[in-house]
């Protein structure tokens, strides 16, 4: 059993209203509601205000392929990490500030400031965590990458393949980062956050 991640939009003003110390429990409840039958193996799970499944502040992404596992992202971060000094400057950053927003973590440098995370408590075992002020960033970002994915083949071919493993192949690397940027640019449009819990 390994580790494994379910990306969720959400309404930030309506977890906002959600008591400090009920959030965790409100996000993985919403997440993995007792009547989710998980039959859904790729994109959205929208549901009606209705349902008992999803309330009406989230929606759950599914990657396809993936079988709900951190393991493709993590291959993802270390394929990205074999390329990315064969990518132009512009892409580079580009991707690096997608990545990074989401599942990545960047190389420390000698420079790099000591880490100071500022950010609240509640949310220390998500695997991702994007509120709404970052989802600009991250929908500006892919609107730089998206165009230029094409230009990572030969790189990624020669430098990252590993046919037969998770993201070995360039083609598995381009679909889960356009999952990402579908789960990203829906919640942009919504000016809603992301989270990414560890189920």
């Amino acid at each position: 059993m390994g580790a494994d991640i379910t990306a969720l939009i959400v309404d930030w003003a309506e977890l906002e209203n959600i008591p400090v110390l009920e959030r965790t429990r409100a996000l993985f409840e919403a997440a993995d509601p007792d009547d989710y039958d998980g039959a859904l193996e790729e994109g959205w799970a929208w549901l009606p205000p209705a349902s008992a499944s999803f309330p009406s502040w989230c929606a759950r992404y599914e990657f396809g392929g993936t079988l709900g596992s951190f393991k493709p992202h993590f291959r993802a971060g270390e394929r990205w990490e074999a390329i990315r000094e064969h990518a132009s400057d512009d892409l580079r950053a580009a991707l690096d500030t997608f990545l990074a927003g989401l599942f990545w973590v960047p190389p420390r440098t000698h420079s790099d400031p000591e880490d100071e995370d500022g950010a609240e408590p509640w949310h220390g075992t998500m695997r991702a965590y994007c509120p709404p002020p970052d989802m600009p960033v991250l929908a500006q970002a892919w609107n730089a990458v998206g165009p230029q994915l094409e230009a990572l083949r030969g790189p990624f071919d020669v430098h990252a393949a590993a046919p037969g493993a998770w993201i070995g192949r360039f083609e598995e690397f381009t679909t889960l980062l356009h999952g990402w940027a579908e789960v990203v640019e829906e919640a942009h449009r919504r000016g809603w956050g992301l989270i990414g819990l560890p189920i």
